[in-house]
């Protein structure tokens, strides 16, 4: 009996480990808007789904980082479903106060730019598996509105 057991493991083990994911990458990450007290980021991305139904996305959380520091981050909470056999776009808003930016002095006075890093964890609701994290990183540099972008 416990050989038994010890197949049926093996074979559920083996399945499993060979489940299809969903893939993602971000495509693009671009300013969005300027405002009194922030600037406003939008990440964009590309998500694969393979199987035949819509996949619930349970939430997304990001981090921005600029010269090892953590600038903005957050939680976006029930965003939606994954389309079915086909790829969905998701916008990632992200927020960075004015006031972060002062911390970020030295970078920026190089070359009018912030260089950054954007972790994101898309966490997904997989049949028989469970809740499953793709990690997602992007390197990039934004350019800060000049005073002719403000007004």
């Amino acid at each position: 009996m416990s050989e038994l057991l010890c197949k049926a493991k093996q074979f559920l083990v083996e399945k499993v480990a060979n489940v299809k994911t969903p893939e993602a990458t971000v495509t693009d990450v671009d300013l969005e808007g300027v405002h009194r007290d922030s600037i406003d980021y939008g990440a964009k991305v590309s998500v694969d789904n393979p199987y035949d139904a819509a996949i619930p996305i349970c939430e997304i959380s990001y981090v921005l980082k600029s010269d090892g520091r953590v600038i903005a981050s957050g939680t976006i909470p029930d965003p939606g479903s994954l389309k079915a056999k086909d790829t969905t776009i998701l916008d990632v808003p992200v927020k960075v106060p004015h006031s972060v930016l002062v911390s970020l002095v030295k970078d920026i006075g190089r070359d009018w730019d912030i260089d950054y890093e954007l972790e994101i964890g898309l966490t997904i609701d997989l049949p028989i598996v469970g809740n499953f994290t793709i990690p997602l990183s992007w390197k990039g540099e934004v350019k800060l509105p000049t005073l002719s972008d403000l007004f």
